[in-house]
């Protein structure tokens, strides 16, 4: 990989500013000075560093964010915060959300750039569980409990089994589903005659949102992570 287009990868500047550093003699190659835009290095091995600052190599980006409410799930947008406008850090690589959470909904949400991790947690044939904390307008019953459990008539059809669970605060409630149709549970709440008051993504497979994770900030996956997610 040619340094300039290196640099310029991890953020540092456009092409046309790292040629100004290279000419100031601010960029290092393995201690040395290096001038010319066009030598070729290998990330992997080679130290790069500009201003006495390493630059690292990062190729995929795999977040959990704790999404607050009034940002919506997509890259930009004219109009609204998204979820990539929390992340400064590594906007140069190009990360989007996997998947959606509605602009009222917050909690758990992925980042990446990965196009197939995307794929492997959002494709309709893996069916990786979601879990969703509602506050609703009524307290759930055992008919509800069991209405979920067969299916909830949506305009376009039965939904698929999901595990619904009182909790233990007033109007709490856990359901758990495995697609991801447009406002699901709030639709399928309003189709018992209640409505979803307060909606908060808690888990995604067996991967949880922690506690201390405070709203709008976001950590890096580990390998735990990924076998949570069903992955590894």
């Amino acid at each position: 990989m040619r340094l300039d287009k290196f640099l310029s990868n991890m953020g540092v500047g456009s092409r046309t500013e790292v040629k100004q550093l290279l000419k100031q003699g601010a960029v290092t190659l393995n201690s040395q000075k290096e001038k010319s835009p066009k030598v070729q290095i290998n990330p992997d091995i080679d130290q790069i560093k500009v201003n006495g600052k390493s630059i690292a190599y990062i190729d995929k980006v795999y977040l959990m964010l704790n999404k607050p409410k009034g940002y919506i799930s997509a890259t930009r947008d004219d109009l609204h915060q998204t979820v990539i406008d929390l992340i400064d850090e590594y906007d140069y690589l190009d990360i989007f959300p996997v998947g959606r959470l509605d602009k009222d909904t917050e909690g758990l949400i992925l980042i990446t750039n990965d196009g197939e991790f995307n794929h492997q947690l959002m494709s309709p044939t893996k069916h990786v569980p979601k879990t969703y904390e509602v506050f609703s307008e009524k307290t759930i019953t055992n008919d509800d409990i069991k209405l979920f459990k067969t299916g909830i008539e949506l305009s376009e059809g039965l939904t698929k089994p999901a595990h619904l669970e009182l909790g233990v605060k007033d109007k709490q409630s856990f359901v758990t589903i495995s697609e991801g149709k447009y406002h699901q549970i709030k639709r399928m709440y309003h189709a018992i005659d209640n409505e979803v008051k307060e909606l908060k993504r808690v888990r995604i497979g067996e991967l949880s949102l922690e506690d201390d994770l405070i709203q709008g900030t976001y950590r890096h996956l580990t390998e735990q992570d990924f076998k949570k997610l069903g992955l590894k």
